[in-house]
């Protein structure tokens, strides 16, 4: 079973953000982690805490920066996390 978004937006709230910015993070990472993809390739499943530990790696304070930071570095090594970036949120 995965993690639910609200476990996300828990996880997700030491990280700067608007309201909307945080939603469309904990939204995409849910996703991933109801895709198993990330399992997949990994080896591990995606937590709120996973997530969080790579995030706290990224070098831009807002979560939504943090993200697509990290969904770039998995999509350099495995491929195929490019629908998980954030394009956009309500402001």
């Amino acid at each position: 079973m995965s993690a639910t978004r609200a476990e996300f937006r828990a996880a997700f709230e030491a990280f700067a953000g608007s309201e909307s910015e945080h939603d469309a993070v904990a939204r995409f990472a849910a996703d991933l982690a109801a895709s198993r993809q990330y399992e997949a390739d990994t080896g591990r499943p995606l937590t709120p805490a996973e997530a969080t530990e790579h995030l706290r790696d990224a070098p831009d304070e807002r979560v939504a920066s943090r993200w697509n930071w990290w969904m770039g570095s998995l999509d350099l090594a495995y491929g195929g996390y490019g629908e998980f970036v954030v394009r956009r949120w309500r402001a």
